[in-house]
């Protein structure tokens, strides 16, 4: 369980106070997760109760969250499904509770799923294209903290716990999206979700209802931010991209916001480029070389489920759909 804060009855009793919620009547803290502690809270309000989920953001500090905060209330504002935060009777968002950043979020109804199929992947294709049309004009930029400049610095920092061919493909990546940016290809940048695996988003009665968890979020390539999904959300069992999840993706998203040709050319690299990204960062959880701001055992995903999809993507290459 990824609830590296513990509180105390009273003590969210006291942060609810500053609301008009009603009382307290349950709360409990969130499965899954790793970055962050998350609970879901239940409030009393005239014989109704109201859900909530209560945010306490261990890795992020004060200063860097107004982006997110104004992200939010931003595209849900332009009809996305995503959570922003709630005011206080004073009109203010971003709070602290413990000594950390928090903020409270309305629930959404639904879960996350387990093995995505294809209706569910030209849905959250369709949301990801509207994501990055409404988040064309936003008007903050942020550069992701797991971006270009970490990677170079990480893959260096985790060579030595790997083998020499693992420390060369990842050199090998990095060095291939350096080579990337240097060309003049058409790539629509805005802002990215930057983690949207299928246990960010939820379904009800097999629709899409919320995207959640939106604190990776950045300014990028577009393109990026699909791949990311693409190599989760329509990866089959042999580590290769399912034809009908990747076809049902694609489509949907390219029927909200179609590629350009520099995407076309892009998308073969950026799909390893997104694997090697993620891959990266599970290597540094497993071998414990980030520091964290946070006590607690950190949950670790296993890197080469990415390692093996990143494999697949250079000896398959894909290839995004023509009109």
């Amino acid at each position: 369980m990824a609830v590296y804060t513990q509180l105390e009855r009273a003590t969210l009793e006291a942060f609810l106070s500053d609301y008009s919620l009603g009382e307290l009547a349950r709360f409990e803290g969130i499965e899954g997760g790793i970055e962050n502690t998350n609970y879901f809270v239940d409030t009393l309000q005239d014989g109704q109760t109201r859900r909530f989920v209560l945010t306490l953001f261990e890795e992020l500090s004060q200063d860097e969250m107004p982006f997110f905060v104004e992200l939010t209330a931003y595209l849900a504002e332009r009809g996305l499904p995503v959570p922003a935060p709630l005011k206080d009777r004073h009109g203010i968002a971003l709070k602290t509770l413990a000594r950390r950043p928090a903020l409270l979020l309305p629930r959404f109804a639904g879960r996350s799923l387990v093995n995505p199929g294809p209706e569910h992947c030209a849905q959250i294709g369709e949301a990801l294209g509207r994501f990055h049309v409404a988040g064309r004009d936003f008007f903050i930029t942020r550069q992701a903290h797991r971006g270009v400049f970490w990677w170079r610095r990480e893959s260096h920092n985790v060579a030595a716990h790997l083998s020499a061919d693992d420390a060369a493909l990842l050199q090998q990546e990095v060095a291939l999206f350096d080579h990337l940016r240097e060309q003049s290809l058409d790539l629509p940048q805005g802002v990215i979700h930057g983690d949207l695996f299928h246990d960010n988003a939820l379904f009800d009665a097999g629709r899409l209802s919320a995207i959640i968890d939106l604190y990776n979020a950045c300014t990028g390539y577009l393109l990026y931010d699909l791949a990311i999904v693409a190599n989760d959300w329509c990866i089959g069992e042999d580590s290769a991209f399912d034809p009908q999840r990747l076809q049902a993706l694609l489509q949907a998203y390219n029927g909200v916001r179609p590629f350009t040709p520099g995407e076309h050319q892009a998308w073969p690299i950026l799909i390893r480029t997104a694997a090697m990204r993620f891959w990266l960062s599970r290597l540094i959880s497993q071998y414990g070389l980030e520091e964290t701001r946070y006590e607690g055992e950190q949950v670790v995903k296993d890197p080469d489920v990415l390692k093996r999809i990143l494999l697949n993507h250079i000896a398959r290459p894909s290839h995004l759909p023509t009109a």
